[in-house]
Parts: C-alpha cells; structure tokens; sequence
C-alpha cells in the first residue's frame, strides 16, 4: 500500500496510507449531497421571499457551489465535510501541510477534471498514477491520504521491554510520557524501513533538550537507548 509522510505538530513523520479511489468517491458524493440541498434549501427560500434576480441567484446559489470544496479545505485544513466523514485528507506529497496555493491549484483543475468531465478523468488519473493523485494533485504537489485512527498506546506497547537487570543510563526519561516514546519509536521506524533520517534526527535533539543530554552515541543508539531506559524506569506504572 503507498504511504505518505505526514509532519506532526511535533514536527515528527507518520506514515499514512494513500486514500482509496473508494473512500474518495464516497467523500465526493456526500459533497455533493450537501452541495445539491443547499441549492435546493436557498432557492426554495428565494421563492418565498419572490427573489427573482439573476445577480441575486447567481451569488446565493452559484458562487458558494462552486467556491465549495476550495473554500473548506483552506479553512478546515484539507477536508471538507464528506473528505472529514471519510476520514481523508489533502497534504503536499512531501508531508508537510497544504497551502492555500495548492489548495487553489488542485480546485482549479478540479472544475475541469471532476466537474466539466462528469469526474471521469479524475478517476482514471488516480487509478493510473498509483499515488492518489488526480491531475490537480500532481499539478499542485499533492495527495489524499487516509487518517488511521492514532490508539493510545502504553510503553509496553510499542516497544519491548528492556530485561529485568538492564541498567538505565538516563534516570531522567521519566520526565517523558508514553507519547513521547511513540513518536521516538515510530522516527525509528521510518529510518529502518524507508531509510529517511529526518525524522529521528529532530526527534533526537528535542528528547536532548527536553532531558538537557549531552552524547557522543549516534542517533539511532541513543534513541534505543531512550526507549529501554523509559521501558525500564516506567514498567509497571
């Protein structure tokens, strides 16, 4: 399954699956539902009130269906609500979040891909791409990616515990918390399998500064080292 790296608030890398052709149509069409009874619901009020305007029906009901899909994900950082229902999300394909820019990119060749060609060559861009890209995205750098639930975890969780004789070296990883000793584990992760240092680099200098550490040991030894220490000095709490 393609994945893409999403920064973190903590600037950390989490992988995240590329969103499925499905999950993307069924976003479309709730947008679309929503879209059709706003139309309806604003012109069935205009009737009430005897507007007949075309400047008038054209702003109301026009412009908002159209301004739609940008307007939301500039303000609901990348979804709207059926990509929010379905659990989906627009980010640069670098991982870092979207730009009004992109977001204006990939909306501008929406209204050719997805509305003036009834979706048909959106759908068979992201069939054929392999990265969820519709033309939109690769022109605006972007991707859809599926948000995977983040569980709680314990630190027995998401990595092993250290054996019962091991000596910590640093006492101070109490001041860390069991999310602190995921993003580490997970930065590890992304190093060992996609051999992307970035991640375990930055989280390594602010582990250094929130603990005041000072090492000569490589990125990689003393994260490990981090997560046994805090295994070992947190078990049982």
């Amino acid at each position: 399954m393609q994945t893409v790296s999403v920064r973190t608030t903590q600037n950390v890398f989490i992988q995240y699956p590329v969103a499925s052709l499905g999950d993307r149509m069924a976003a479309g069409l709730i947008d679309t539902v929503i879209v059709v009874a706003y139309i309806v619901l604003m012109a069935y009020g205009m009737s009430l009130v005897e507007i007949d305007s075309a400047a008038m029906g054209i702003s109301v009901l026009v412009i908002p269906s159209i301004l739609y899909h940008l307007l939301f994900e500039i303000f609901m950082d990348g979804q709207s609500p059926g990509k929010r229902q379905m659990k989906i999300k627009v980010v640069r394909t670098d991982g870092t979040p979207a730009t009004i820019g992109n977001y204006l990119l990939r909306w501008l060749l929406r209204l050719i891909e997805v509305q003036a060609a009834q979706g048909m060559i959106a759908v068979i861009t992201i069939a054929w791409n392999g990265r969820g890209q519709r033309l939109g995205d690769i022109a605006a750098g972007t991707t859809v990616v599926k948000l995977v639930k983040q569980q709680d975890v314990t630190a027995a969780e998401i990595f092993t515990l250290a054996a019962e004789d091991y000596v910590p070296q640093f006492p101070n990883v109490t001041m860390l918390t069991d999310r602190d000793a995921e993003l580490i584990q997970q930065a590890l992760e992304v190093y060992r399998r996609h051999d992307n240092l970035h991640p375990a680099m930055i989280v390594t200098e602010k582990i250094k500064t929130k603990l005041g550490i000072q090492t000569d040991m490589t990125f990689e030894a003393f994260l490990t080292t981090i997560l046994k220490d805090y295994s070992q000095l947190t078990a049982g709490k």
